[in-house]
C-alpha cells in the first residue's frame, strides 16, 4: 500500500477526491443551506423556535442512526450498493420535505432524509480507509476531503439566503434534491473498494465488530474527542440563526455571509492539516485544534456572562470555535480508524454516529431560553469543547487493538 495519497492516475484521483468530498458534505449540505430559513419556517408553520430546531435535530439524529446501519451494511455488501441506494433516497426525501404541510411532518421527513444522507458520510470515510489505510497517508486524504467538503458550509448558507430572496424555504429542499442528483451521478463513477472475500455479513459479525470497537480505548477516546468538538459545532449551527437574526436583528442574507466567513476558517485549517500532517503527525495537529477550540469556548462564555456583547465581539470567539474543525475532524478520524481496516464501515459508523447523536441531543438545548438569549449556546459550546480536549488525555498511546483479519488489498 502506498504511503502517499495520489496513488491513482491523476485525473481519476482528483475525480474520486471530488466525489468523496461531495459525499462527505451531505451533513453540512443538509443543515447549512437550511439555516437562514429557520426563522421563516417558524413563522410559516406557526411554530416555536424550539420546534423548528427539532427539524435540525431530527436530521442530525438521522445522520447518526443511518451511519449505524449503512456502515455495517457496507462491510457486508460492499461500499457501492448501499451508497447508491442512500443517495437516491436522499433525492426523493428532499422533494418530500419541500411539500411538508406542518412542522410534525417536516420533522419526520428530516429524520428520514438524514438516514439516507448518512450513507454518504460513513461510506466515504470507509472508502478512504480501504484505499489509503491508516496513519499520515489517510489523514492527508481526510484533510483534502475536508477542503472539498468545507465548500458546503461556506456556499450553502449563502445559497440558502439567496434562495429566500426568490422563493420560500421550500425552494431550499428542491435545490438540495438537485444537488443530490449531481452527487448520485458522481457516485456512479466510483469503483467497489471492499472485495467479497473481505466482507462480513452476519449480525453476529457486526455485533463482534461493535464490541471490539467499544473496548478499544484509543478508538473510543479519539471518537469522543472528535465527537464532542463536532457537537460544539452543531450547537453553533443550530443556535446561530436565531442569535444573529432574532437576538441581534440582522437579515438572513447577512447571517449567511457571517456563517460563510466562519466556515472559511475550516478550509484554511484543513489545508494546513494536509500540508503538515506528514511532518507533525495527526496526534499533535488534533491536540492543537482542540486546545484552540476549548480556549475559544471559554472566551465565548466569559464574554456572554459579562452581558450581551456587540455582535462584532461575539463573532471573534465563534470563528475560533469553528475554524479548528479543519484540524480536529480529519485527524481524529484517521487516528480512530487507523487500526480497523477490515471493519472500516462499522468503525466509521460508530465514530460518525456518536458525533451526530450528541449534536442532535444538545442542539435544541441552545434554544431553551428563547430566541434572544445567547447564554445556553455559550454554556454548551464551552462544556463540549473542553470535554473534547479532556478526552485526548485518556488515550494510552501507543497501545492499539488491531482488527484480527487481513488488510484490504492495495488500490490499483
Amino acid at each position: 500500500m502506498s504511503d502517499t495519497a495520489p496513488t491513482l492516475e491523476h485525473r481519476a484521483y482528483l475525480l474520486m477526491l471530488l466525489v468523496l468530498g461531495a459525499l462527505a458534505a451531505f451533513g453540512p449540505l443538509s443543515m447549512d443551506m437550511y439555516l437562514p430559513s429557520l426563522p421563516s419556517i417558524s413563522d410559516d408553520l406557526h411554530t416555536s423556535a424550539t420546534s423548528t430546531q427539532f427539524t435540525m435535530s431530527a436530521c442530525i439524529a438521522g445522520l447518526a442512526l443511518g451511519q449505524l446501519v449503512a456502515g455495517p451494511l457496507s462491510d457486508a455488501l460492499g461500499r457501492r450498493r448501499p451508497l447508491l441506494v442512500g443517495v437516491g433516497a436522499y433525492v426523493v426525501l428532499s422533494l418530500l420535505c419541500a411539500a411538508a404541510p406542518n412542522v410534525g411532518v417536516l420533522i419526520v421527513l428530516r429524520l428520514l432524509q438524514g438516514l439516507a444522507g448518512a450513507a454518504g458520510l460513513v461510506i466515504s470515510r470507509a472508502i478512504v480507509r480501504d484505499r489509503w489505510g491508516g496513519g499520515p497517508a489517510a489523514a492527508r486524504v481526510f484533510s483534502l476531503l475536508t477542503l472539498v467538503s468545507s465548500i458546503a458550509p461556506v456556499a450553502s448558507p449563502l445559497l440558502g439566503g439567496q434562495i429566500l430572496r426568490a422563493t420560500s424555504w421550500r425552494g431550499v429542499f428542491v435545490v438540495l434534491a438537485a444537488i443530490g442528483v449531481l452527487i448520485l451521478l458522481g457516485t456512479l463513477t466510483l469503483d467497489e473498494t471492499h472485495p467479497p472475500e473481505q466482507r462480513q455479513g452476519s449480525l453476529q459479525a457486526t455485533g463482534q465488530a461493535f464490541g471490539l470497537l467499544v473496548r478499544d480505548r484509543v478508538f473510543v477516546c479519539y471518537t469522543v474527542a472528535g465527537g464532542l468538538a463536532g457537537a460544539a459545532l452543531f450547537t453553533y449551527i443550530s443556535a446561530s440563526p436565531f442569535v444573529i437574526e432574532d437576538a441581534y436583528g440582522r437579515s438572513a442574507q447577512l447571517f449567511s455571509l457571517m456563517f460563510a466567513a466562519n466556515s472559511v476558517g475550516i478550509m484554511v485549517t484543513g489545508r494546513f492539516s494536509a500540508r503538515l500532517v506528514q511532518r507533525v503527525g495527526s496526534a499533535s495537529l488534533l491536540r492543537v485544534g482542540l486546545v484552540v477550540q476549548a480556549l475559544a469556548g471559554v472566551a465565548l462564555l466569559g464574554v456572554v456572562a459579562a452581558g450581551r456583547p456587540p455582535l462584532a465581539v461575539l463573532l471573534v470567539p465563534l470563528f475560533f470555535i469553528v475554524a479548528p474543525i479543519g484540524l480536529i475532524g480529519p485527524n481524529s478520524t484517521a487516528l480512530a480508524l487507523s487500526p480497523h481496516g477490515a471493519i472500516a464501515g462499522s468503525a466509521s459508523a460508530q465514530l460518525g454516529a456518536f458525533q451526530f447523536l450528541v449534536g442532535a441531543a444538545v442542539g435544541p438545548l441552545a434554544g431553551v431560553a428563547g430566541h434572544e438569549s445567547v447564554v445556553p449556546m455559550a454554556v454548551l459550546i464551552a462544556v463540549l469543547s473542553c470535554g473534547g480536549l479532556a478526552a485526548t488525555y485518556a488515550v494510552r498511546a501507543p497501545t492499539v487493538t488491531r482488527t484480527p483479519v487481513p488488510e484490504v488489498p492495495t488500490a490499483p
